[in-house]
């Protein structure tokens, strides 16, 4: 799938939904496709923003440090990976975004919603994702797939259970920009093909709507 102008995915969900085997294989579709393509994470991409994602991962803090720390890792990671890349016009493909941080430090932790929201806002100046895609998995098989070992694996189902209902309801406020996966229910391929149809029919769709505007 080609495309001249930049177009930027999130990926979201609980503990071991599958994000970054999805994400691998949309990758490596879409550069045989012909896109030039990026793949990132949060917390995470420059080398700063890496050594916060230690420090939030395995480290107790309070949940105000938490957020504040996952804020300047945004703000370096847009700074240094996310807009260089979208200025370049490639596909940016990024697990976990701010809809992560509501969901974990708003819905789970408790911190308030408008704060983070404005926090978001800042640290990305503005940016948000064209489309974000949301694996749905059941915490506790999500708990027993996960494969990173952090801090937010040890903690209580019901907090999992808090961040599941956290993405459907960020799902509920905005449903035209996301995607809902059923994670585990064909494999990562097909999945990715799935993703690469619905893409294809909202890219198009986008181009109608500009022409129609274009002829007003």
């Amino acid at each position: 799938m080609k495309k001249k102008k930049a177009f930027f995915i999130t990926f979201e969900g609980p503990e071991g939904c599958g994000k970054t085997t999805l994400i691998t294989e949309l990758k490596r579709k879409l550069k045989e496709g012909g896109a030039t393509v990026t793949a990132t994470r949060e917390p995470g991409g420059p080398i700063a923003a890496e050594k916060i994602r230690e420090l939030i991962l395995n480290n107790p803090m309070g949940a105000m440090t938490e957020l504040f720390l996952y804020e300047a890792a945004r703000a370096e990671h847009l700074e240094k990976v996310i807009n260089p890349a979208l200025i370049s016009h490639n596909w940016v493909l990024c697990d976990r975004f701010t809809d992560s941080t509501l969901a974990y430090q708003g819905y789970a932790r408790g911190l308030d919603l408008k704060l983070i929201k404005t926090l978001n806002k800042i640290a990305t100046q503005g940016i948000q994702p064209n489309l974000s895609v949301y694996l749905d998995v059941d915490p506790e098989v999500g708990l027993k797939r996960a494969s990173d070992p952090n801090r937010f694996e040890r903690e209580s189902l019901e907090f999992h259970h808090r961040v599941r209902n956290g993405f459907l309801s960020l799902i509920k406020e905005d449903p035209k920009r996301w995607i809902r996966l059923k994670a585990f229910s064909s494999s990562a391929e097909k999945m990715a093909e799935s993703l690469i149809a619905q893409l294809e029919k909202r890219l198009t769709g986008l181009g109608r709507k500009k022409s129609e505007k274009s002829r007003k």
